[in-house]
């Protein structure tokens, strides 16, 4: 049964159940939508056929906003009318939005916000509402997307400052779900689930807790930013919740557990957490079992190539124990990991290469892009099946057949669950007009996470106030990178150490690798 089938299943099961709820902070008011199971389903199926018959092409549709329930509907009814959607959100800045409509050019962008760019093609959430009310006819199912045709597009950062969008099908997606309902202790049938919703849904964590909440017939709880940034309403939101499945960055659960609050005693139905984006620390995780001593703890790695996660391990106190640092587990069913070298050789185990994902949830590569799709993407035959691969860039090792994840081979990293691409900031530096050079590094953690980023910079002019130089130079960005993105750190060098074949010396600048 595909995702779509079960959401209609679910719809006609559970037709008063809040399919999504959430909670937004305005002024000092809190206001809260939802939509029921019945009214996401009926929803979709009418601005379904209204985008069946106004659109021309196939073209994907940008769906833009924040943690709107709208945002599900016009998902659900991008892909019921045969095409992608691209979800984008407010967070991203105003010129990284402008290069995702120029990658895309979509005949529509479905909004739910204001989007901060002047366009005639732009559908409102007023529009959208007023297409609702109407009586539309029904979308025909033959036109829904089929196995192999692109369900979502995610654009994550791309080295040479233009985002690269990820193409994801519907197969690719059906197979994630199939083994996400499996994990900890599996969804059970006919149990009514709660699901916290942290990530963004333009950051592919999101698609975790959306797609295994629809699968079950759950209740997806979100989370909007201003939430998220007050302590005490994020704790009183989690309360009022009773959330029994918690998806997010381990950052996130790092900030939750800097309040002492943060236990089982205000989330006591929730049962399991589930982990992916960056590293899973042994204190955080020790931390957790203590705050919820009852709950699984579900570790995960993948890349947005490969559709979220493709490997897994519940982390008892015994592997947390066993193992520092922590593994990121097994492969899951339809999924290989093999680890090369640099000549594309598998090597011995326990050795240390580039982790390369095999599978049935790899994705069909960069939208728009095929230079980029070749040389990270390819095919191989397994057991008389043919096989989408993908080489990850990330450096791993497998023993005892667990996947340890060891950082970036190239000059990608992770900060905060998000995947950076260090020339994408750099590229980014180098638009301010009094920039002569810049090179950025992040300064790592003890357990090899990264705690920040730090630009190193020269100018064309003399700087004669580093503090309010390097508050400029941060303020300035923002108009090009999401926050999350910007160096915590400026340091003024007058000149940079260069390698013997011209290149910026990175050793010497503290090296990218520990």
């Amino acid at each position: 049964m595909t995702i779509l089938d079960k959401i209609a299943e679910n719809a006609l099961k559970y037709p008063d159940r809040i399919a999504y709820y959430t909670e937004r902070l305005y002024e000092s008011e809190i206001r809260a939508f939802y939509l029921t199971w019945k009214e996401l389903n009926e929803f979709s199926d009418k601005l379904a056929a209204w985008l069946d018959d106004v659109l021309r092409t196939k073209t994907p549709i940008i769906v833009y906003g924040h943690k709107s329930p709208y945002m599900i509907v016009c998902f659900l009814a991008c892909v019921k009318s045969g095409r992608a959607y691209c979800p984008v959100d407010i967070s991203v800045p105003l010129s990284r939005v402008e290069s995702i409509i120029n990658e895309v050019k979509p005949e529509i962008i479905l909004t739910t916000e204001e989007l901060p760019v002047k366009k005639e093609n732009v559908v409102s959430l007023k529009d959208i509402s007023a297409i609702l009310q109407k009586e539309q006819k029904i979308i025909d199912r033959k036109k829904f997307v089929a196995a192999e045709d692109i369900f979502y597009i995610i654009f994550t950062s791309g080295s040479t400052g233009t985002p690269k969008g990820v193409q994801i099908t519907r197969d690719c997606l059906d197979n994630f779900i199939n083994w996400g309902k499996t994990l900890g202790s599996g969804l059970k049938a006919e149990r009514h689930y709660t699901f916290i919703n942290q990530a963004p849904f333009s950051f592919d964590l999101s698609v975790m807790d959306l797609y295994l909440s629809l699968y079950a017939g759950g209740t997806l709880w979100a989370l909007d930013k201003k939430i998220q940034n007050n302590m005490k309403l994020l704790l009183q939101s989690f309360e009022k919740s009773g959330a029994n499945v918690w998806v997010s960055t381990p950052s996130f659960a790092d900030v939750c557990l800097s309040d002492k609050k943060f236990s089982r005693e205000i989330l006591p139905e929730l049962e399991l957490l589930l982990f992916c984006g960056e590293t899973l620390t042994n204190q955080t995780a020790k931390r957790l079992q203590a705050a919820f001593p009852k709950a699984e703890i579900v570790n995960t790695y993948g890349p947005t190539e490969s559709t979220v996660a493709v490997t897994e391990i519940k982390v008892t106190p015994g592997v947390n124990e066993a193992y520092s640092p922590l593994p990121v587990g097994k492969e899951k069913p339809g999924t290989w990991i093999l680890i090369m070298d640099e000549n594309g050789q598998e090597v011995p185990e326990g050795e240390k290469g580039e982790i390369v994902i095999i599978g049935d949830s790899v994705s069909l590569g960069y939208w728009n892009n095929r230079k980029l799709t070749e040389k990270a993407f390819g095919k191989i035959e397994i057991n008389g099946r043919e096989y989408r691969f993908y080489r990850t860039g990330d450096k791993g090792y497998k023993t005892n057949g667990l996947l340890f994840y060891c950082g970036r081979i190239d000059l990608q990293v992770k900060l905060h669950g998000y995947r950076i691409e260090i020339e994408d900031i750099e590229s980014n530096i180098m638009r301010l007009s009094y920039i002569r050079q810049a090179a950025v590094m992040p300064v790592y953690r003890e357990d090899g996470g990264v705690r920040s980023l730090t630009a190193y910079v020269s100018t064309k002019e003399q700087v004669r106030n580093s503090f309010e130089a390097s508050q400029t130079i941060r303020s300035e960005l923002k108009q090009f990178l999401p926050d999350y993105m910007i160096p915590k750190k400026i340091v003024f060098l007058e000149a940079f150490p260069m390698t013997n074949n011209g290149k910026v010396d990175r050793k010497a600048l503290g090296g990218l690798v520990q």
